[in-house]
């Protein structure tokens, strides 16, 4: 830095034009000396031509102007200022001046002009106060003098010392610019007030302003002593987690977490939330924004946000209904279930006429591949409903029902909310598969927690425990499928309403093939016009017998899909560009194979302890053959064939039959202590278990015992009393589904099941003799030679 240069200051004749030094954000006021820093270019050009003059400028304050850095224009520069003699001046080495400076008088400008070289210059008089009342002027004096030695002592700021020179000021218009420029008010305050002419306002205007300032200062003090006195621990951690958002603000960390979380926040605000989520809401994202990005508690809470920003908070529009087309609809993807396909239209035109869920909830009970879930698609559709499916296979835990409890990082809500999550809307049609296969353990019992989901009454507040808030369940509809009533607890079945999919008859799977799955696989292939398969009936029928074991269509699907991609290779191997086939017998062994499915031989003439016993397992209806034998022994009965305990109890109670009626059916009375009986169901591999072969138990053991033979083309279902009356069963339209294909002609059930059996469709029944049976003695006159 270069030596200071010290200025004379001669007399000046005043009222003259002086160069401008604009200042910005401060203000010069007569009878104080202060540095001042020029940057400007044509500041300093301003400077400099002073010094080599009469070392006189006027400095005007800028007005508020945000262009900080260019000469500002003449509009923007007050048309009061103070009247500076230079006194000193340092140039630094990086070009600009600091000049130290003297205020000598406030001066009004008349005319303010810019000369060649850029800079204004200002044609000036001097500022002179009228004065009023001396009386008035000195109370204001001694009430300023009051309040600025407490305004000292409080900001700690200003030093003491600035309160010495006041004594020594007699004139009243130089005690004002002393108070004026070591108060700490906007430059604006103070531009008015130097405006003023008359010096008992002017005070008066002062006194008022520090008034002001001092309560300001007193709420400042009174804020900052609450806050160090309220100083916690928390707040201390808020201090330092502030300090570390800043660090990484200055280190570009937390530029995409801040941006996340403000996206956040404005997703929730557009939500449309009842007064209680929206304070859960509020409350945990104040949290997160206090809580650093890297904590494990961060993630907890963005995951829960993210969550109740993604779950949808209103319906979607229903579209109108047409019950005609949804008719149509159900009978161009489902070949027959005609009283399936009446039961759906019902539940459907209901859904629709009241506009709200209404009655129980539908459960399609049926063999797999007949066309559950199919059908919750086609009510989806019926209703203009978005369609979502979970799987309640093997779900043994509460909390995947119920949700878990956010209490660690992996927690998310259960499969109920998760599926109105995908769906995207509050009323879609939500199909619940496999409910009779929950579990429960010491982890809860998901079937009672199904229990409010599936209420009507009771799932307008489901509250899943995730959320932690009650979230509306009432329109969604509910649909759910099971392959058996057994294992689904009373209390959730009471809740449904059933509606049974007995299976398929042989004419059904042809059509069905024909109609759906030959085509779904020229679709899935996309093989029209390279690839021609021609299905007759008998082929189809022929792959059904010997390639399926099932009342469903899958595995039929299954087979056919294979043909395709046999044929599809053979074409890629040839290189051919076109192949056509009509499907022989020979071509299918070819493409599947030897035949997978053993069909249960039915005796083609009357044997004696062989019966016909029909069943229900998971897969559908089946026929089971009952064989019995008898040797010398001690009255032993031996069951074989991996029966369960129900139908070991049913072989007992069937040989207490025989014992108590031997003289009736003219059995060795004796039997019981010299005939052993060996009661045997092939198939050993396979569990069987179920209580409707009680009655073909008692007809194989009193043929057996009787020598009678049983006639060949007849099977028979029931359970059996001890006092020989006939019992309901379950699972009627299976068993006569598996009685069709075995090519059974007669078949003998229990008569309380006839209300069941007009239920029936006609085309199960076709081709069979239907005989209802109400004692074991019908039985056996229907069923012995």
């Amino acid at each position: 830095m270069k030596e200071d240069i010290l200025l004379e200051s001669p007399e000046v004749e005043f009222l003259e034009t002086l160069n401008v030094v604009p200042l910005r954000n401060i203000m010069m006021v007569p009878k104080i000396v202060a540095p001042i820093l020029i940057g400007r270019k044509v500041t300093i050009d301003a400077v400099e031509d002073a010094l080599a003059k009469h070392k006189r400028i006027v400095c005007l304050t800028q007005k508020n102007d945000n262009n900080h850095t260019s000469y500002p224009e003449g509009k923007n520069l007050y048309r009061v200022g103070t009247y500076c003699s230079i006194l000193q001046v340092f140039r630094l080495p990086d070009g600009n001046l600091r000049i130290l400076v003297e205020g000598l008088k406030c001066v009004l400008v008349d005319r303010l002009s810019k000369n060649k070289d850029g800079f204004f210059k200002a044609r000036v008089h001097e500022m002179v106060y009228e004065k009023t009342n001396d009386l008035e002027l000195q109370a204001e004096v001694r009430a300023i003098k009051k309040l600025f030695a407490e305004y000292i002592s409080i900001d700690g700021n200003i030093p003491q010392e600035v309160l010495k020179p006041l004594d020594e000021i007699s004139k009243p218009s130089e005690f004002f610019y002393y108070v004026l420029a070591n108060i700490s008010s906007s430059v604006d305050k103070k531009i008015d007030l130097l405006k003023i002419g008359n010096i008992n306002q002017a005070l008066s205007q002062l006194l008022r302003l520090l008034h002001k300032e001092l309560e300001i200062l007193k709420l400042e003090k009174k804020i900052d002593v609450n806050v160090n006195n309220k100083l916690n621990k928390l707040q201390r951690e808020y201090y330092l987690r502030e300090q570390l958002k800043e660090i990484e603000k200055e280190l570009g960390l937390d530029k995409e977490s801040s941006a996340e979380v403000d996206d956040l926040e404005k997703d929730l605000l557009k939500l449309p939330l009842n007064e209680d989520i929206r304070k859960i809401a509020d409350s945990e994202l104040q949290k997160l924004k206090r809580i650093p990005t890297g904590s494990q508690e961060y993630t907890v809470i963005y995951n829960y946000l993210d969550w109740m920003r993604c779950l949808p908070w209103s319906a979607d529009e229903v579209k109108d209904f047409d019950l005609v087309q949804a008719q149509k609809d159900l009978d161009a993807n489902h070949y027959g279930l005609d009283k399936v396909k009446d039961v759906v239209l019902e539940y459907v035109a209901v859904l629709k006429f009241v506009q709200e869920n209404r009655g129980k909830i539908l459960c399609f009970v049926g063999a797999p591949g007949v066309g559950k879930t199919s059908l919750g698609k086609a009510i989806a559709k019926s209703l203009g409903k978005k369609f979502a499916r979970l799987s309640l296979g093997g779900v043994r835990d509460e909390a995947e029902i119920r949700g878990h409890r956010r209490t660690y990082v992996g927690a998310v809500p259960g499969v109920i909310i998760n599926s109105i999550k995908k769906a995207g809307t509050l009323n879609p049609v939500i199909m619940m598969d496999e409910i009779d296969k929950l579990s429960s353990d010491f982890r809860g019992d998901p079937a009672s927690a199904l229990l409010e989901v599936l209420d009507p009454e009771q799932n307008n507040s489901f509250r899943d425990h995730y959320l932690d808030f009650d979230y509306d369940l009432s329109k969604v509809t509910f649909i759910t499928t099971a392959n058996t009533l057994s294992s689904i607890p009373s209390p959730l079945l009471d809740r449904m309403e059933i509606v049974r999919l007995p299976g398929y008859t042989m004419f059904e799977k042809v059509n069905i093939a024909e109609r759906h799955l030959i085509r779904r696989q020229i679709d899935a292939f996309k093989t029209k016009g390279k690839v021609e398969l021609e299905f007759s009936d008998e082929i189809i029928r022929y792959i059904v017998k010997n390639y399926t074991q099932e009342v469903g269509v899958r595995q039929l699907e299954k087979q056919i899909e294979k043909i395709y991609r046999k044929v599809i290779r053979e074409i890629i191997q040839s290189k051919k560009v076109k192949i056509k086939l009509k499907l022989n017998k020979k071509l299918v062994e070819k493409y599947l194979g030897v035949s997978k499915v053993i069909p249960t031989k039915v005796e083609k003439k009357a044997v004696v302890g062989v019966v016909n016993g029909l069943a229900w397992t998971m897969v559908g209806g089946e026929m089971l053959k009952i064989e019995i034998s008898k040797f010398p022994g001690t009255g032993k009965i031996k069951l074989t064939g991996n029966l369960g305990d129900i139908m070991k109890e049913s072989a007992q109670a069937a040989y207490t039959f025989a014992r108590v009626n031997a003289k009736k059916y003219k059995l060795d009375k004796d039997f019981h202590k010299n005939t052993d009986l060996h009661l045997h169901i092939p198939e050993g591999a396979v569990p069987k278990d179920g209580p409707s072969a009680g009655v073909t138990m008692a007809t194989a053991i009193i043929s057996v015992l009787s020598d009678r033979k049983v006639k060949a083309n007849i099977a028979m279902t029931g359970e059996i009393s001890l006092k020989g009356e006939v019992m309901a069963i379950g699972g009627l339209a299976e068993k006569l589904v598996a009685a069709g294909q075995a090519e059974i002609k007669k078949v003998l059930i229990p008569k309380d099941n006839l209300p069941i059996l007009q239920e029936i469709p006609d085309e199960i029944k076709h081709g069979l003799e239907i005989v209802p049976m109400e004692t074991i003695d019908q039985v056996l006159g229907e069923a012995l030679v």
